[in-house]
C-alpha cells in the first residue's frame, strides 16, 4: 500500500512539473541607430530577396513641431546592420500615428493625421501599400473611417483589423478590417471597451489583446483627455471575420499608459509583450494636455495566454514611449526610434529576444 501510494505521489509530481507553465525572460540589446531620430512612426518588417528587413515610415522628427511631421522612411538591413533611406510614403506632407502592417511580403500604411502651421490635425483615411521589393507605393483603397492612433492587427496572413482610434473630433469604437485579397473593407463587432486612442495590442493565432489609451470626456463642460484604464480580449471568429467576442480581462499591474509598444509573440510561449509608454498622455511633442512633461515608464508586461495571467518581465533598459508597434524577424523584436525622458526623440533601435529561465 505504501509503496502504490509513494508511486501515486511521483505520478502527481511529475505531472505537475509536467503542466507548469514556462518561466520566460527578456534579453535586451540595441543595434545600429537610426539615419535620423524619429518618434511616433509606423513599423514593420519584411524579406526582401530572402533577407530580412526591418521598415520605419512617417513620424515626428526632432523639433516636435508641426514643421517636423515627416514623411521619412528608410529600411534596415539586419544580416549588415546598416540603415538606408527609401523613397516616401506618397502623401506629400507626412503625418503622425500611421500604422504599418506586413501581409503575404507587402506592407500597408494606415492612416494617420496631419498637423497644419495653425495647430489644427485631420484624420487620414489614405491606405498606401509598399513593395519592398519594387521599392515603391500603390494607393489601395480608402478606410471605411478614418483614424489615428488605432491598433492594427494581422490575421490569417490577410485581413488587418483596426482597432477603436481617434476620428477628427473624437475616440470611436469602430473595429474596420480590410482585406488585402479583395482590397475592401468591412466593419466588425465594434470594441467593447470605452473608445480609445492611443491604446496597444497584439495578436496570436485568432486572439487579440488590447490595453489602455485615452478617453476624451466632457467634465464641467470642458473636454478634458485622460487614461483609460482596462485590458479587453478578441477572439475572432474563425467562420467569420467580421466576429469578434470581446471579453474585459484582468487589467495588468502598474499604472495605465498611452502609447506603449506591444507585439503578439508565439513561441516560446504565446503572450502578448507590451513596452514603455506614459501614465500623462500627450498630444505629440510630449508635454501633456495637463501641461505637464510626459515620462516613459520602463516597465515591461506581458499577458500570457497558456496562463490567462500577466507577469512582469523587468524593465526597458532605455525607457522610452511614443510607439505604434514593435517590429518582429523571426524570434527578434525591435523597439525603433520613439521618446526618451527629457521628450527627447531618439534614433535608438532596441532589441529584443525571449528566453526561456531553465534554459539559461
Amino acid at each position: 500500500m505504501k509503496r502504490l501510494l509513494l508511486v501515486l505521489s511521483l505520478v502527481v509530481l511529475v505531472a505537475s512539473c509536467q503542466q507548469a507553465p514556462k518561466q520566460v525572460s527578456l534579453n535586451w540589446s540595441t543595434v545600429e541607430p537610426l539615419p535620423i531620430p524619429i518618434s511616433n512612426n509606423a513599423v514593420s518588417s519584411a524579406v526582401v530577396d530572402g533577407n530580412p528587413y526591418l521598415f520605419t515610415f512617417l513620424g515626428l522628427e526632432e523639433g516636435k513641431t508641426f514643421e517636423n511631421v515627416s514623411h521619412f522612411s528608410a529600411r534596415y538591413d539586419i544580416q549588415n546592420n546598416t540603415w538606408e533611406e527609401i523613397p516616401s510614403v506618397p502623401d506629400e506632407i507626412g503625418r503622425l500615428a500611421s500604422t504599418a502592417e506586413t501581409v503575404n511580403g507587402q506592407i500597408y500604411i494606415f492612416g494617420g493625421y496631419t498637423v497644419a502651421e495653425d495647430g489644427s490635425e485631420v484624420s487620414t483615411r489614405e491606405v498606401f501599400k509598399y513593395d519592398p521589393i519594387a521599392n515603391t507605393y500603390e494607393q489601395v483603397a480608402d478606410m471605411l473611417l478614418p483614424v489615428e492612433d488605432a491598433v492594427s492587427l494581422v490575421y490569417q496572413d490577410r485581413y488587418v483589423y483596426l482597432v477603436s482610434g481617434w476620428n477628427n473630433t473624437n475616440n470611436v469604437s469602430n473595429v474596420q478590417i480590410y482585406d488585402t485579397e479583395t482590397n475592401s473593407w468591412e466593419h466588425a463587432t465594434p470594441y467593447a471597451g470605452p473608445p480609445v486612442f492611443g491604446h496597444a495590442g497584439g495578436i496570436v493565432g485568432n486572439t487579440m489583446i488590447l490595453s489602455d489609451g485615452v478617453q476624451a470626456i466632457v467634465d464641467e463642460g470642458e473636454r478634458i483627455f485622460k487614461m483609460s484604464p482596462g485590458s479587453i480580449k478578441g477572439e475572432i471568429d474563425s467562420e467569420d471575420p467580421t466576429l469578434i467576442n470581446w471579453t474585459r480581462i484582468k487589467q495588468h499591474p502598474g499604472k495605465a499608459r498611452y502609447r506603449m509598444a506591444a507585439v503578439g509573440i508565439e513561441s516560446p510561449v504565446e503572450m502578448v509583450v507590451f513596452v514603455g509608454g506614459t501614465d500623462n498622455p500627450y498630444n505629440y511633442n510630449g508635454i501633456g494636455y495637463n501641461l505637464k512633461p510626459s515620462f516613459p515608464d520602463s516597465s515591461v508586461l506581458a499577458y500570457r495566454l497558456d496562463t490567462n495571467e500577466w507577469v512582469e518581465l523587468g524593465a526597458q533598459p532605455t525607457p522610452s514611449m511614443d510607439h505604434r508597434s514593435i517590429a518582429k524577424s523571426g524570434n527578434e523584436y525591435y523597439i525603433i526610434g520613439g521618446m526618451l525622458n527629457g521628450q527627447q526623440i531618439t534614433d535608438k533601435v532596441q532589441k529584443f529576444t525571449v528566453e526561456i529561465e531553465d534554459e539559461l
